[in-house]
């Protein structure tokens, strides 16, 4: 997903993927359970999971992105599925930070102080979040960096469990050329240029752009215009403006841009094929309408789900990690007309998937 300042904060528009999103992951029950056996040993599977907690009761969990964003809005409900779900004494969701590193570490020394011993966190600012996660490991608790992992190659989280970007990109991509028919003018839009994950983002476009051997040229690649959607939409109607006739392809590797691409090539009716990130209800609806090609779906709910059952594992100390600070993808999903109504079904699959590869990488008492 889009990082820190690249963000854009709560609209109309965004909460509507609260209802799309939110059913991204289902409570399993003993009826459905996809992991096998009840047992405690990350070999075997129960309703919650491979691994059962055994005592959440004295786990508080805190799910902290660094502001507000329709993205993280499933969170909120999953916070509180996990803390049903795995019998916890609390969860918290709480988008508080401003987009400000030094207010989010605020915000989590407060959380600290109200008794909080387990946190799943999107840092502001990845090239410092290390530091946060470093601080609060000394602590004794349990952390995780979700849908965003540090900048760099080292992570001081327990884990990470975020969208792998520059794959996700280069999927978006090549839906894009594909629905250019291979050819043409391709504009990439996405957010705050010296963010690390659009640096990843546009590496994956330009990979795919590489691999038509210059039958798609790269137009121009827009930045710093996920902020808010007033931003993104002042953008797409300038470069509409200016180079409308000139572009076959527009990609979009930030929430903003792609609810005002859709939006913007639609009232343009320039023939432009557009290729979104994220299930808002608009893009779904362009989707289904044809007036969006496909997006790519990320997999918040399946992040705050696995982290969540994961850090109370950690947080109740029955559980540590065999490699701290490792890396998962959490999964992206090609979304098209040919599967815009049960797609969802491919990103629940992938959330029982994460258990299990976690389970793997688990010693538990």
């Amino acid at each position: 997903m889009s990082t820190p300042s690249s963000l854009y904060r709560r609209t109309a528009v965004g909460l509507a993927l609260v209802a799309l999103v939110a059913t991204g992951c289902s409570t399993k029950n003993s009826g459905d359970n996809a992991g096998g056996t009840s047992g405690d040993d990350a070999s075997t599977g129960t309703s919650t999971g491979p691994v059962t907690l055994k005592d959440g009761s004295k786990v508080k969990l805190a799910l902290v992105p660094g502001g507000a964003h329709p993205y993280f809005q499933p969170w909120k409900t999953t916070a509180a599925q996990d803390k049903t779900e795995f019998k916890l004494a609390d969860a918290t969701f709480n988008e508080t930070g401003e987009w400000d590193q030094g207010k989010q570490n605020n915000v989590l020394n407060s959380l600290a102080a109200q008794g909080y011993n387990a946190f799943g966190i999107f840092g502001v600012s990845p090239t410092d979040i290390n530091s946060t996660f470093e601080d609060l490991k000394a602590k004794g608790f349990a952390v995780g960096s979700l849908a965003s992992c540090p900048a760099g190659d080292t992570n001081s989280a327990d884990f990470c469990l975020s969208t792998d970007v520059e794959a996700a990109a280069y999927k978006a991509a090549k839906a894009a050329i594909e629905a250019m028919g291979g050819e043409g003018g391709l504009v990439h839009l996405t957010g705050n240029n010296v963010d690390s994950n659009t640096q990843r983002r546009i590496a994956g476009v330009r990979k795919a752009i590489a691999e038509t051997n210059g039958k798609v040229t790269e137009l121009s690649v827009i930045t710093d215009i996920d902020e808010d959607l007033q931003t993104a939409q002042k953008a797409v109607a300038d470069l509409l403006a200016s180079k409308g006739k000139d572009i076959k392809g527009i990609v979009t590797t930030a929430y903003n841009p792609a609810v005002a691409a859709a939006d913007g090539v639609a009232s343009s009716k320039l023939p432009i094929k557009v290729v979104a990130i994220d299930d808002d209800a608009k893009i779904l609806a362009g989707i289904k309408s044809g007036g969006v090609a496909a997006t790519v779906a990320q997999n918040p709910v399946g992040q705050a789900y696995v982290g969540g059952w994961l850090l109370a594992l950690l947080g109740s100390k029955q559980c540590t990690m065999k490699t701290p600070g490792v890396t998962v993808d959490s999964g992206s999903f090609i979304v098209t007309k040919a599967n815009v109504d049960s797609y969802d079904t491919e990103r629940k699959a992938k959330t029982v998937e994460l258990q299990k590869e976690f389970a793997a990488q688990l010693s538990c008492q």
